[in-house]
């Protein structure tokens, strides 16, 4: 049984051929896993003797034009035979096993037929010629390939032609024994980016990595601009808008949409704002699917459009007009309209035309990276800090002050206006960055606007709290410990809301993170807590460990307890606040750094890539 290997590449997708890297390739990866043709291929080839070898062709009885392949001789126990010997620039060899043993185009221009001699080199014995032959991206076949050919060193005007025969619906599966190897799988989607197409995905930087959760490729061909679209497992659709600026909103979209085990493409556009949303425009007609597919949930769609459309009364020219790329996928849809873009959501930072094959470089994310850190630091970090310094530490320090303030005091009010300050900050950042309120399904927004608004008038009531001793003093404690405590649990718990953002590119494992964090801010809690009431039956007295004793009224004034010596288990608590605010930049230093850094993963990896190199 002859074991044959055969892989090719197409039209937009491999301008320069097979690459070696898939010699142990069985299957094309066409937009992640495009299935292959099982119908018999209207290719086909045959090979005449040619002097001590043979003249191979491959052409299509119904001259049908092929924009790439991919062809190779097989011995009987599977071997690479023989080499190729092209004289034309539109094809050349790769050295698969050996030099000259695999031969594949040079160029994705259609091709009605090719010719080449191929060279035995002193191999004598049965072969086969095999290839894939693509009539362009989305459409291909594999196995077709020639009856046995018996290779001899006969007379060299001894006639021996090999008539074509139907492709073979199973495609080869030959591994040079003892070669076996691990390869990196290999997508043809991104060969031509930047080159022959215009492509742009998400996450940013993806297209050079080759691993985007949801890409485009935009091809133009005179005056047909062809869209191509592929959304990771997870997603239900994709799409890509064209806008005027970098927000949603009075866009033109097309969408891919899984519908069963099939795909359908539409044309829709964004309503504005204030009322954002997805319609499905009245005029389907403006687009054509030319090719989709789903292949181990990889969605797949080649979509032609309309150089000039009217959408929702207004006119996109994709020749004379520049548009920012607005590139999104999502896991649910509805009747008559894709759902929320919470698998994959990008912006290109400037308008381009469609034509330009030049890199596409995402919109900046300084503001979004900075409003995350800001709070990290704000609510995990200052807040915190300043939190444990006003309930455990009033008798700590005595006689020592900052600016006539006890200095307990002094380093709690520090850090709360630090809060305050980022906090406003980071507020004011998120608005310039959307322009707008979220669009995402996600309490994250309201969470975050309920923290800031009660953020913003906790100072403003410290400035009026009344002086202790007087009869409003305990209810102005409750209040003020109320806020504050709600403020930052509100703000930790909008923290955790984030991570799901579509927008953060957080990863999951980031709640254990922030998991971590809480289990050790409660832990300390409940440690300081029984060394203050240690501290307190050592002392047999009262000790003001927590804001709520003055609130009950025991008549004490918070001056009389200040002035008091420095309370017990002074230096182990002293120890333990040293511990903890340690502890707590370190972690919170790793979120700001997971968070700036976002998608962190790919981060990781390139920077092991560098190293590696």
């Amino acid at each position: 049984m002859y074991l044959v290997f055969l892989l090719l590449a197409t039209a937009s997708a491999l301008p320069g051929g097979a690459p070696p890297s898939v010699c142990q390739t069985m299957l094309p990866n066409h937009g992640g896993g495009i299935p292959r043709q099982t119908t018999p291929s209207p290719f086909a080839i045959s090979a005449r003797r040619n002097g001590s070898g043979y003249m191979v062709t491959i052409q299509s009885a119904a001259t049908i034009p092929f924009a790439g392949f991919m062809l190779q001789a097989r011995g009987p126990g599977g071997e690479l035979v023989g080499s190729f010997e092209p004289s034309a620039s539109s094809i050349h060899t790769i050295d698969c096993s050996q030099p000259g043993d695999t031969l594949t185009h040079s160029n994705t221009a259609d091709k009605p037929s090719v010719e080449v001699p191929w060279n035995p080199s002193g191999f004598e014995g049965p072969i086969i010629f095999n290839a894939t032959v693509a009539q362009n991206y989305a459409t291909f076949w594999t196995g077709v390939e020639t009856p046995r050919i018996q290779v001899t060193r006969g007379s060299s005007n001894e006639p021996s032609v090999s008539p074509a025969r139907p492709t073979s619906t199973t495609p080869p599966n030959f591994v040079p024994e003892g070669k076996q190897q691990s390869s990196t799988e290999f997508d043809p989607f991104y060969d031509g980016c930047d080159t022959k197409k215009a492509c742009f995905g998400a996450p940013v930087d993806c297209v050079k990595t080759k691993n985007c959760k949801a890409v485009v490729a935009v091809t133009v061909y005179g005056d047909r601009y062809e869209f191509e679209m592929k959304a990771a497992p997870s997603s239900q659709w994709v799409g890509v808008g064209l806008s005027s600026d970098m927000q949603m909103g009075d866009d033109s979209v097309i969408e891919c949409v899984k519908e069963g085990s099939s795909v359908k493409s539409y044309i829709s556009y964004t309503v504005p704002r204030p009322n954002l949303n997805v319609n499905r425009d009245r005029h389907q007609a403006n687009i054509q699917l030319l090719a989709g597919s789903i292949n181990d949930g990889v969605m797949y769609c080649r979509v032609l459009r309309e150089t000039r459309t009217s959408i929702n009364g207004r006119i996109f020219d994709l020749a004379k007009d520049k548009y920012h790329m607005l590139v999104a996928a999502g896991s649910s849809v509805h009747p008559n309209k894709v759902g929320f873009h919470n698998d994959a959501y990008i912006v290109s930072g400037e308008k381009k035309y469609l034509s330009d094959v030049s890199a596409i470089q995402a919109a900046s994310k300084l503001l979004l990276r900075l409003h995350g850190a800001f709070m990290l630091a704000a609510w995990l970090g200052t807040a915190s800090i300043g939190i444990i310094l006003a309930r455990y530490y009033r008798q700590m320090w005595p006689g020592k002050s900052i600016c006539g303030k006890d200095l307990w005091f002094a380093w709690h009010r520090i850090f709360m206006v630090l809060t305050w300050c980022l906090t406003m900050a980071g507020f004011i950042l998120i608005f310039l960055e959307l322009k707008a309120w979220s669009a995402a399904n996600n309490p994250h927004a309201i969470l975050g606007t309920v923290t800031t608004i009660l953020c913003f008038i906790q100072p403003i009531g410290a400035i009026f709290r009344p002086h202790p001793g007087t009869k409003n003093r305990p209810l102005f404690n409750w209040l003020h410990w109320l806020v504050g405590n709600a403020a930052h649990i509100v703000g930790i718990v909008t923290i955790f809301f984030a991570v799901t953002l579509n927008k953060a590119e957080l990863p999951d494992w980031m709640y254990w993170v922030l998991v971590a964090f809480v289990v050790f801010h409660v832990a300390m809690h409940l440690i300081f807590s029984i060394i203050g009431y240690a501290a307190e039956k050592s002392a047999e007295r009262r000790i003001n460990s927590f804001p709520m004793k003055e609130m009950g009224g025991s008549g004490r004034s918070s001056m009389y307890n200040d002035r008091n010596p420095d309370a017990p288990f002074s230096s182990s608590r002293k120890c333990l606040l040293a511990l903890y605010i340690i502890i707590n930049i370190i972690i919170v230093a790793a979120l700001i750094v997971i968070e700036v850094l976002a998608p962190i993963e790919e981060f990781v990896q390139k920077l092991r890539d560098s190293m590696s190199s």
